[in-house]
């Protein structure tokens, strides 16, 4: 028996649920299914190390679930795992951090969320480099935000400058150095620069700094060694392959502190506690994280080498992180007229992996595609052998 007449209006998500899909994640999907099939996947899609947690993580994981009651922790985290993170930019950046200032997070996403919601409010003009993570985009449009594209290409190395904001009537600023999906890196002065003129001019700057760690020449910087107004985004992610276990950081500014805080509480409690406890292991697993990125060089070098001589030689300097954005405009035709199609064709007839440029760039990714070489030297070979076969070359 149905109670009462129709709704007055249908039912349906709500206008801020209107966010595009991460394509990277569908070609996540269809690589699994394909190798569920019995297929072969060489996967340059994934944006994440192939390798567990440091061992010391994995022994303080062991150990906590024996020892620990794993209940609600505080909403910014556990006091040892604030210290040892302002430990870690006293030995990283010469930077003497106040623990009260970290924020521990559900991942590097949830240290977004919350960043935008007490920094932002709706309508607020936020400026986000193009190309670049597209998260920052849909979730800020979902908070009602105006996103303010900064078109970034090979002139600025892919990356915003000082006159770009100056330009753009901004309320806020989103970088990051290394990015996805160039790699690109601002240099100790760049950095500086725009954080100084955020300050200035009363621009909320977001530091994403999540693949500090993982650099093949170029010295990173922390964003408040300028300025603290800024919220600086850190992870376990990257360089200490921790994806899964779902813990990040913030850095908040004083005037955020509390309002972080408090919505923090209502949106998760805190963050998870198993997670909380086997990161305080983090910091003495750097000398195994550190031998990642010599495999991490070792895949760049012959992933820049071999899609070179498969005449795919337009690329972003990557700088860091683990990517190659390379432009294969040239390899474009009525078959396959953007990105998307390209690597659709690409992981269903050689079984190669790869992200389109259009998750990064809605107005010119149609004609670039994201290679990750985070996995193992033998996936990067047998991906390049693949390409050369389904080129033609």
């Amino acid at each position: 028996m149905t109670i009462g007449g129709p709704p007055a209006r249908p039912f349906g998500p709500a206008r801020r649920a209107a966010a595009p899909p991460f394509y990277v994640m569908k070609v996540w999907a269809a690589a699994q299914r394909r190798l569920d099939a019995g297929l072969p996947v060489h996967n340059l899609a994934a944006g994440q190390p192939s390798t567990p947690a440091p061992a010391p993580v994995l022994a303080a994981a062991h150990r906590m679930l024996d020892e620990e009651i794993l209940g609600y922790t505080e909403t910014t985290g556990i006091a040892p795992l604030r210290r040892a993170i302002a430990g870690h930019y006293r030995r990283r950046y010469d930077l003497s951090v106040d623990p009260d200032s970290v924020v521990v997070t559900t991942g590097s996403s949830g240290a977004f969320l919350l960043a935008f919601l007490t920094a932002f409010d709706v309508g607020s003009r936020i400026g986000v480099p193009r190309p670049g993570y597209p998260a920052y985009r849909n979730l800020l449009h979902s908070l009602g935000c105006e996103v303010v594209d900064l078109p970034c290409g090979p002139q600025t190395r892919f990356q915003p400058t000082v006159d770009m904001v100056a330009e753009s009537g901004l309320d806020g600023l989103v970088v990051a150095s290394p990015a996805n999906p160039t790699g690109t890196m601002l240099d100790e002065h760049e950095l500086a620069a725009l954080a100084s003129h955020c300050a200035r001019t009363g621009v909320r700057l977001i530091s994403d700094e999540i693949y500090h760690g993982i650099t093949y020449g170029g010295r990173t910087s922390c964003a408040w060694s300028t300025d603290r107004s800024g919220v600086v985004v850190n992870s376990f992610s990257k360089y200490f392959s921790m994806t899964g276990w779902r813990i990040g950081w913030l850095l908040a500014p004083d005037d955020l502190r509390e309002s972080i805080d408090d919505l923090g509480g209502n949106l998760a409690i805190c963050p998870p506690a198993p997670a909380q406890y086997a990161a305080l292991a983090a910091f003495d697993g750097t000398a195994e994280c550190d031998g990642h990125v010599v495999r991490y060089a070792e895949n760049r070098r012959r992933l820049l080498r071999g899609l070179a001589d498969l005449g795919i030689d337009r690329t972003a300097p990557a700088d860091g992180a683990f990517y190659v954005y390379a432009d294969i405009g040239h390899l474009l035709d009525e078959t396959t007229p953007d990105s998307l199609a390209f690597t659709d064709r690409l992981l269903a007839e050689a079984g190669v992996a790869a992200a389109p440029g259009i998750d990064f760039d809605p107005v010119d990714g149609h004609r670039f595609v994201r290679f990750s070489f985070a996995g193992a030297t033998a996936t990067v070979d047998g991906a390049l052998a693949a390409l050369r076969t389904f080129l033609g070359r």
